[in-house]
Parts: structure tokens; sequence; C-alpha cells
């Protein structure tokens, strides 16, 4: 079965995988950055899990409130618990952002929980009317989202 799934997954799939991968690498680095681009990573996370949300459950109801309560209570928690992680740049407009393992966990994290509930409701398509799945997955993105924003 897993070989089916791993076959049956559109290659765009593996690119956004690649991708990731990719940005992670480049976090792992310390680096010099345009203030305006330290929200990208952000806000790309943010539309994705709205979307991918929005695509698995609908955008209300208790999936909403599970992802809107555990992203506001991780992004309080990662913006109180977070170290220092920017320092002033001698590039203007720039800021100098410390290299981190955390930014690629998060976003690998972020990519196999769509990957595991896409594949869960394709093979279980009754699970987007279960209330605990569609809680447990969207308050997992909301966690993801809290994350990035609170280290914002």
């Amino acid at each position: 079965m897993l070989i089916q799934i791993l076959t049956h997954t559109p290659f765009y799939v593996w690119a956004i995988l690649a991708f990731l991968i990719q940005r992670g690498m480049i976090a792992m680095r310390d680096r010099d950055l345009e203030r305006r681009k330290l929200v990208m990573i952000p806000a790309v996370m943010l539309v994705l899990s709205l979307q991918d949300m929005n695509a698995k459950f609908g955008l209300g109801g208790l999936a909403l409130a599970a992802w809107a309560l555990a992203a506001a209570g991780v992004a309080l928690l990662a913006g109180l618990t977070g170290g220092r992680r920017i320092e002033a740049s001698n590039v203007p407009g720039h800021v100098r952002v410390l290299g981190s393992r955390l930014p690629l966990v998060m976003m690998m994290a972020v990519f196999f929980t769509k990957y595991v509930a896409s594949v869960a409701l394709s093979v279980a398509p009754q699970l987007r009317r279960d209330t605990l799945f569609a809680c447990a997955v969207c308050g997992l993105f909301g966690a993801f989202d809290g994350w990035f924003a609170g280290r914002l």
C-alpha cells in the first residue's frame, strides 16, 4: 500500500518537498535579509494552511476554532521563549538572521502533516466529517502557523 501511495503522489508534491528542504537548508546559515523578506515564509505557510483547511474541512466551526486557538497559543509561547535570532546588519535595510535547524524541522512537519492528512482523506473520505480528525489536523496547522508567526 505504501508503494501505491508514493507512486500515486503527484510530481508537484515532490517538487514542493524539494523546495522546502532547500529553504530549510538556507535557514541553517547566518544570512542578511531584507526586513520585508522576514515575513515571506510565515505568510506562505499561513496561506497554504488556510487553503488546505478550506479544501479539506471548510473554514468554519470547530476546525477553525482549533486552528485559531493553537495558532494564538503557540505564537505567544514562541514569541515569549524565542531567543535572539535577529541582529543588526552592515547592509542598509537588512537584518542579520542567525541560522537555525528549526525552520527546516517545522517546514517538514507542515509538509508531512499535509501529506498524511491528504492520504488519510483519500483512503477514508468519511474523515472529512470527523470533527476530532478535523480539529486535530487544523490544530496542528495552527500550531505550525503560530510558531512561524511567534518567531517573526
